[in-house]
């Protein structure tokens, strides 16, 4: 008896799929399986978020509402955020923290960036040179600040500034326990400790400028300043952008250098910021509500100026 074909597929029952059928369905099969795994980790690495990161903000801003006694928890509203603001200690780590937020944009933001531009200018011992200057990022921000605090700000002769102000015959300085020196001292440290990853950014875009844009302002006859206000800045302008915002938000959270400089608060409370406040109502006056408003606020105060930077940047571009 003769055999009959499927109707409309040339091929009769039971015969095997052909070579492209089977490579269409290979392909599918690799596509799924790229997808479920990427999916997988996307879940894994929002999970993590979410328990990590967005969980504690979100407790944080629920505990700010509330009061915690004896194991009792009550809402009690904006009165953590009323007693809060009321704190004389509220108003004076806000100022400390946008003047060292400021000194930081003086001298943290724009050395950084004059370092890059000199370094860009050697054409040996490149490598070198950007091994010295990331150095101080690898120490633990504890070590270097130790450093600072026993053997550069040490009031006595054994302090290497003093030191030097003495071998110049300028006058010295009692550093973290003067009022007056304690935020410009904390802020060369922190720009010590912290300026080789923006070196190592700025320097990458450095190197992306084409060479052409400063040959022609050479044969137009600008010099040296000329050429980084007419070619290098603007040539530069996100990264700069990006670079200012991040100094801004990092500098605002200032904690480890007035912990460790100045022993928290300072000298007449010079030293104390924000992200100290926090610490102090958390943990020394066991005020964990406190805290939380006090968190609430500062989130609220960084992320409504990071929405308006990037606005303001948006339209700019």
């Amino acid at each position: 008896m003769a055999l009959t074909t499927a109707p409309g597929t040339g091929r009769q029952p039971g015969s095997r799929q052909s070579l492209p059928d089977r490579r269409s369905r290979a392909r599918l099969g690799r596509r799924v399986r790229d997808n479920v795994t990427g999916h997988a980790f996307l879940i894994g690495a929002m999970l993590c978020f979410a328990l990590f990161a967005w969980y504690p903000m979100i407790r944080g801003v629920v505990m700010s509402f509330q009061r915690t006694r004896r194991g009792e928890t009550t809402w009690v509203g904006w009165d953590n955020y009323v007693r809060i603001v009321n704190d004389p200690s509220f108003w004076t780590a806000w100022k400390n923290t946008v003047y060292f937020t400021l000194l930081a944009l003086v001298l943290g933001y724009v050395v950084p960036f004059a370092v890059a531009i000199v370094l860009n200018e050697f054409r040996h011992a490149k490598g070198y040179l950007r091994v010295l200057v990331y150095l101080p990022v690898m120490l633990p921000p504890a070590s270097a600040l130790f450093l600072f605090k026993f053997y550069v700000y040490d009031p006595s002769d054994a302090g290497l500034f003093n030191a030097i102000f003495r071998a110049l015959h300028l006058p010295t300085s009692e550093w973290m326990q003067s009022s007056t020196m304690t935020m410009p001292a904390m802020v060369i440290a922190s720009t010590w400790m912290n300026m080789g990853g923006a070196v190592l950014i700025y320097l990458a875009a450095l190197q992306n400028i084409p060479g052409e844009l400063y040959e022609a302002a050479e044969l137009d006859g600008a010099g040296i300043w000329r050429r980084i206000v007419n070619v290098t800045i603007p040539q530069t302008r996100l990264i700069l952008t990006l670079m200012a915002m991040l100094q801004i938000v990092a500098t605002m959270q200032l904690f480890i250098e007035p912990l460790i400089l100045a022993n928290g608060a300072g000298t007449q409370d010079a030293a104390t910021s924000v992200a100290y406040l926090i610490y102090q109502h958390g943990f020394f006056q066991n005020d964990l509500n406190g805290a939380a408003a006090l968190g609430v606020i500062m989130l609220v105060a960084l992320g409504g100026f990071s929405a308006v930077y990037a606005r303001l940047a948006a339209r700019q571009d």
